[in-house]
């Protein structure tokens, strides 16, 4: 136990990213929301911001989809996690489901706020630094 926490994680942020790549890659995608022809980067991290499932993909694969294949990679390193943060790309049943079957944790959407002005939403910004990193 440092800085007073329990040494196992039980909570997750996720995220993914799109991110251009050559023209010579061999796999890449196209993400329309975003207008971005590439790779999508998925990660899970926990409130320090360190990494606990990443997974790359083809920029066209979804964010709960490339979520789901990060955490099931990583299943056994996640098996304490209670609970998984994410943006509104994740809202759904589905992915709510599919990450309890999974790792056994609940799902919560953090909310931006109705002035749709731009903020860093709350506890959101660690998933953010940790792209930065990587």
């Amino acid at each position: 136990m440092r800085q007073g926490r329990n040494a196992y994680t039980s909570y997750l942020i996720v995220d993914a990213q799109s991110v251009k790549n050559t023209d010579t890659a061999n796999q890449k995608g196209y993400d329309a929301g975003k207008k971005v022809s590439g790779i999508k980067r998925h990660i899970a991290v926990d409130t320090q911001g360190l990494p606990h499932a990443i997974a790359v993909t083809t920029a066209e694969i979804t964010d709960c989809k490339g979520a789901l294949q990060a955490m099931d990679r990583c299943k056994p390193n996640l098996g304490r996690v209670q609970s998984v943060l994410a943006d509104s790309a994740y809202v759904g049943q589905p992915f709510a489901e599919a990450v309890k079957t999974t790792i056994g944790a609940t799902v919560q959407i953090a909310r931006r706020n109705q002035l749709h002005t731009f903020s860093v939403m709350p506890k959101r910004w660690v998933v953010e630094r940790s792209f930065d990193m990587v």
